[in-house]
């Protein structure tokens, strides 16, 4: 088995890793997976709007998959969790992966949850990339 690399995302993530000691992303042979990402800002701020906190969210996964040498494009599986389902959720991340992912629909598994970890979040993204 290959060694894991762990990495860490420039800003919110050199705070996640000092603060509460977890990585954004680890790499194993060409696999990549991320810890869920939030639609934070790197001073841990979250938008007003739901839907700005989804776009932000993936934003945040494309910064986290750049680390490891990943992107979008290398996405084949999408875990989301979301406190409460208003229809702008699942409209913006359809509209998001279509953006993100052009030439491939990932699988994916939405799920309902009471809070996150932080009390001001409502979405969390985690992705799984596979990089030829």
């Amino acid at each position: 088995m290959e060694k894991p690399e762990f990495f860490v995302t420039p800003g919110y993530g050199e705070r996640q890793l000092n603060g509460m000691h977890y990585s954004q992303a680890v790499k194993i042979g060409n696999r990549v997976e991320t810890s869920g990402q939030g639609g934070w800002s790197d001073d841990w701020k979250f938008p007003e709007s739901l839907a700005d906190e989804i776009a932000q969210a993936f934003r945040n996964v494309e910064r986290t998959l750049a680390t490891a040498g990943a992107s979008w494009e290398h996405v084949v599986h999408v875990n989301s969790y979301h406190v409460g389902f208003p229809p702008v959720a699942n409209e913006t991340m359809v509209k998001l992966f279509r953006h993100y992912m052009p030439n491939h629909a990932p699988i994916w598994t939405e799920l309902g949850v009471a809070a996150l970890g932080d009390p001001t979040m409502r979405v969390e993204i985690r992705v799984i990339a596979i990089v030829p």
